[in-house]
């Protein structure tokens, strides 16, 4: 099973984004099909043995949308006959994504349409390169905003082109209604029949000019069984025209009181309309600046070692392997590893922390990083897709693509939303027929036209993805990585955070701090365990070798070495049997602990580990190590403590350790001697309250609890399997992103829940209104025009409701605030 993420343009409202949905589901082989409207992507899973991406493409296009395919011209050389024209265009095709390619030998060019989420430029290129010829690109991010820009000039066109038809044509039918002196002027010019006529000459260009886009998508609507925005706009607005007409054409077929002409209303309403689209699509753009930001990051160029001299090539030529030289000011263009130099990197805009990192021989560098003061040399590990950059931007964009528990609510309503609309339609229009009285024919079209304007569901479509779009990229710029849009809203219901210590709350750097003999040579015990835990990474066992390396002892190799999970390791070191670990494990080799047992009290109360040593299965020393605690984790804790969470602590440590730590960061619940394959049932102990749980660990022995937890959130710094298995990532590693991604998570859901019951509100109040409700008590009735503009606006309302998320401040704002404050750098 493979995903694949197509963009698309032209849907309008949730209508459009279900008749997607539903046309992708139907193809045999797709999987899952789930479409945004914010970000106008279809996320697709679908079986390769039996759907290829350009048969998806093709669903979309048939459903009457245009999905987004970037297309590159490549210059080719290498050319010389048409026979190898052929063998590039083989070579294009086979590429996953390619949708078309074609090669012209006389220009020594290659066309190519592509999915852009599935291949790219350097893809491209070097299928060409590896069918032996030479070749050109545009990044992604120019792909998208073309597209954008494209869409934007499209709609200001269409919107002033209309407004210079509509305004005259609006002026001509209102002031004689509203100024008497206007109405007196324009019949001694001419009678009422000549001016129906010019404004018929103002109407048709803007109904069928600019207005032509909703015929278009309205009617493959319409065939399609599932109405839309388009649909609604190409109904009410062809009404009041044809109407309109019908009665300059005909207008003995129509009784005197019937004779009006509704030319200005279907005018008017396609411009407001256009006038609304344009600013929606201003306004989506900022709505998606944030992965601008992160796609910006990208450099264009590197400067690679090549035959001993330094060559400026574009990104996609660079290879794994490859030495890359950066100086300062400038970006880090791909992951590599330090092979020379010194300076400080600015990693802010991926990790949000405020301050350089030093980097030298051997430090990783991260592509997309500032380099600052020094020249550093690298070797590559990672490039193109394989960079952290990458995977953040293809985390970011999932994570936007999906959609919270709550959108379901959205979706079953918009289901049968546009067919009720239809029947409330008809239903107005025969009310007002049978009991309109003179003017039944005037209001039943007034009123009609009004509520297939109002109706339509775009604020509905819009109301969770542009919030979870605006709220995620602003997550990202925070260093937090949202997996999907469920976590987010998960994350906000839960009421217990509990975390794991080694690491996540404790620096994982522990110390020895003491140690104590059963009257034997102090250092040659140190040895012996030393000699044996150098087998082991575990972080306590790296501390007891860096004591006894302190010490100048030489240790020894040990053999049968064997590592117990959460208890001890044992070996043979020279002619001795050495164990080292905790009580529980003293007590399973049949070893008597009490010698010790008033020291290893006293060290559990300082919040220390004690461990013991037994030589020879006789009990040797007591041990204690001690982790300090990461600076940030109290201010951390408290502000959960403030936004209402029960702090909870999942530890190995023996339970007096435990509880002094516990004791020093005001940790509510702990749950002390778990073992690592016991974390995932300490947390199903935690949930057996009822209540949520987020579990924050960064070890490779988290990934189950992480699993087993409402919300997992993984330190960045942890090892790959904990970060793949958690739902939220933290990238920089500091604790004060927990209580700041949730209190995002809450103010992304509080936005989202304002936007549903704005929309909602909005539909449920004025299609009565529309329906001309109050016209029998208060003489009231909603002009078309006046329903145009409140559908604008009501999709103004949400996306600049979502929009407010951009200012989030984070309860733990000192190092976001400091981030979230500083430009991305340009070089």
């Amino acid at each position: 099973m493979k995903e694949v993420r197509i963009g698309i343009q032209g849907m309008t409202c949730a209508a459009c984004v279900a008749r997607v949905e539903r046309g992708l589901q139907k193809v045999e082989g797709v999987e899952r099909a789930q479409v945004s409207l914010a970000t106008e992507q279809a996320c697709i899973a679908y079986d390769p043995e039996k759907v290829s991406p350009a048969l998806l493409v093709a669903k979309i296009e048939e459903a009457g949308y245009k999905p987004l395919v970037a297309e590159l011209e490549l210059a080719i050389t290498g050319m010389t006959c048409a026979a190898c024209a052929g063998r590039v265009e083989r070579a294009l095709q086979k590429t996953e994504g390619v949708l078309k390619a074609s090669v012209n030998l006389a220009t020594e060019r290659a066309s190519i349409q592509y999915l852009p989420a599935l291949t790219g430029p350097a893809q491209l290129k070097r299928a060409v390169r590896e069918a032996g010829y030479g070749v050109l690109e545009a990044q992604r991010t120019d792909v998208e905003r073309e597209a954008r820009e494209r869409e934007v000039a499209s709609l200001r066109q269409a919107f002033t082109f209309a407004y210079y038809f509509s305004l005259p044509l609006f002026l001509l039918a209102m002031l004689p209604m509203l100024w008497m002196p206007a109405h007196m002027f324009l019949h001694s010019l001419a009678p009422e029949g000549v001016w129906n006529w010019v404004m018929l000459a103002l109407a048709t260009p803007v109904q069928f000019g600019p207005g032509l886009r909703f015929y278009r998508h309205g009617f493959a609507a319409l065939r399609a069984g599932s109405p839309d925005m388009n649909s609604l706009v190409m109904l009410g607005t062809s009404a009041a025209y044809f109407y309109s007409l019908a009665v300059v054409l005909f207008p003995q077929v129509f009784p005197p009181q019937a004779r009006h002409v509704y030319f200005e209303a279907a005018a008017v309403v396609i411009t407001l309309v256009l006038l609304g689209k344009y600013l929606e699509a201003i306004a989506k753009g900022r709505a998606s600046e944030a992965m601008k930001k992160l796609l910006g990051l990208q450099a264009r160029t590197a400067r690679v070692l090549r035959d001993q001299a330094e060559l400026e090539v574009p990104l996609d030529e660079v290879r794994v392997g490859d030495l890359v030289v950066v100086r300062p000011g400038e970006k880090i263009p791909v992951d590599g590893v330090v092979v020379s130099g010194h300076s400080y990197v600015d990693e802010s805009m991926l990790t949000g922390e405020p301050l350089p990192v030093a980097k030298s021989e051997g430090a990783k560098v991260v592509g997309g990083t500032l380099n600052q003061n020094g020249t550093l040399t690298f070797r590559a590990t990672a490039v193109g897709e394989g960079t952290v950059l990458a995977q953040i931007i293809r985390l970011v964009e999932q994570a936007q693509a999906t959609k919270p528990p709550i959108q379901n609510l959205a979706d079953r309503v918009v289901a049968v939303f546009m067919p009720v609309v239809l029947v409330i339609a008809a239903l107005t229009a025969g009310v007002w027929l049978v009991f309109g009285g003179e003017n039944a024919l005037t209001l039943a079209l007034v009123n009609t036209v009004a509520v297939l304007i109002i109706a339509c569901p775009c604020a509905m479509g819009l109301a969770t993805p542009t919030s979870l779009m605006v709220g995620m990229g602003k997550a990202a710029q925070m260093g937090v990585l949202f997996r999907s849009g469920e976590a987010l809203q998960t994350l906000q219901e839960a009421c217990i955070v509990a975390f794991d210590k080694t690491g996540t709350l404790t620096k994982g750097r522990p110390e020895l701090t003491d140690f104590e003999t059963l009257n034997l040579d102090r250092a040659e015990v140190l040895r012996l365990l030393a000699s044996l835990e150098q087998k082991s990474e575990h972080p306590i066992a790296q501390a007891i070798v860096r004591a006894a390396r302190a010490q100048g002892l030489e240790l020894l190799e040990p053999l049968d070495f064997r590592a117990l999970p959460g208890l001890g390791v044992s070996g043979q070191v020279a002619h001795y049997r050495v164990e080292v670990g905790s009580e529980g494990y003293m007590a399973q080799l049949g070893i008597s602990v009490a010698p010790f047992a008033p020291q290893a009290r006293l060290l559990a109360e300082q919040g220390k580990t004690p461990l013991y040593a037994a030589i020879n299965g006789q009990l040797a020393a007591v041990l204690a190590v001690a982790d300090s605690i990461k600076e940030e984790a109290p201010s951390a804790l408290q502000a959960l403590h403030r936004l209402g969470f029960r702090v909870a602590m999942i530890t190995g440590d023996n339970r007096l350790t435990a509880q002094a730590i516990a004791r020093q960061l005001g940790i509510d619940q702990v749950l002390a001697e778990v073992l690592p394959q016991g974390k995932a049932q300490a947390v199903e102990q935690l949930k057996r309250s009822g209540a949520k749980v987020v579990f924050v660990g960064d070890g490779l022995n988290d990934a189950p609890a992480l699993a087993q937890a409402d919300v997992g959130l993984a330190i960045g710094t942890g090892t790959d399997v904990a970060v793949e298995t958690a739902d939220v990532i933290l990238i920089s590693g500091d604790l004060r992103g927990v209580p700041n991604a949730i209190a995002l998570g809450r103010a992304t859901l509080r936005n989202i829940r304002l936007n549903l019951f704005w929309a909602f509100a909005y539909n449920a109040l004025l299609i009565p209104v529309a329906a001309g409700v109050l016209y029998p008590f208060t003489g009231w009735l909603l002009s078309p025009m006046l329903a145009g503009a409140a559908m604008g606006l009501s999709s103004l309302f949400v996306l600049s409701n979502a929009l407010r998320l951009r200012s989030f401040r984070a309860p733990l704002g000192s190092w976001v605030e400091a981030r979230a404050g500083k430009p991305v750098p340009q070089v």
